[in-house]
């Protein structure tokens, strides 16, 4: 184990750091020391927002979504598209498809993917919600977009199966050759779908 050089309260820190994603503890070492550096410029503002964001954060009741609002922000947006709704497993494929500016459309986050092996049924999942917003008159497609995994994959037909007499589309992502993409680097799986889902130019 090695030694401390820093004091417990700065080694707390850096622990806390080292469990975000993508931080290792050599990588929260350097996060905590930076933090320390600019602490007016940087440590105080995080923890106003980190204390703000603890009182005021709240999962929307609508989509799954998390937000200061509920309501969140997307589900009062009047430019959406209310006829889509966009299935994701989890808040950050949410964001992610935000970010890409891919879909004009409300979402619903499912909170996971079914998966037996870990437990996780319809009954862990925001699926009845789905079901019920689906059979709005006003919905006319249902987009998954869930990854391309197992998991993924039985949770798709699982919520299609659900959604046969909803009188709505139901579709899902493009799986294949990725923008930018060469043949050479992907697997044998990308290529089999991406030759099985192809398009007329």
């Amino acid at each position: 184990m090695p030694k401390a050089v820093a004091g417990p309260e700065i080694e707390r820190l850096i622990q806390l750091l080292a469990r975000l994603p993508g931080l290792g503890p050599r990588s929260a070492r350097r996060a905590a020391l930076h933090l320390i550096k600019k602490r007016e410029q940087l440590m105080a503002p995080l923890t106003d927002a980190l204390d703000t964001a603890r009182e005021r954060i709240v999962i929307c009741k609508a989509c799954g979504n998390i937000d200061t609002q509920d309501p969140c922000t997307v589900c009062v947006d009047p430019k959406r598209d209310p006829s889509v709704i966009v299935v994701v497993a989890d808040v950050a494929d949410l964001w992610a498809l935000e970010r890409a500016n891919a879909v004009n459309a409300r979402y619903h986050v499912l909170g996971g993917t079914l998966s037996p092996l870990d437990g996780v049924g319809p009954q862990d999942l925001s699926i009845d919600a789905l079901v019920s917003r689906a059979h709005d008159p006003a919905v006319t497609e249902v987009i998954l977009a869930l990854n391309a995994t197992v998991d993924g994959q039985t949770t798709a037909h699982y919520i299609t199966d659900l959604l046969h007499n909803a009188n709505v589309k139901v579709t899902r992502l493009a799986h294949g050759v990725p923008v930018g993409g060469e043949l050479d680097y992907l697997d044998e799986g990308t290529l089999s779908a991406a030759m099985k889902q192809r398009t007329l130019i």
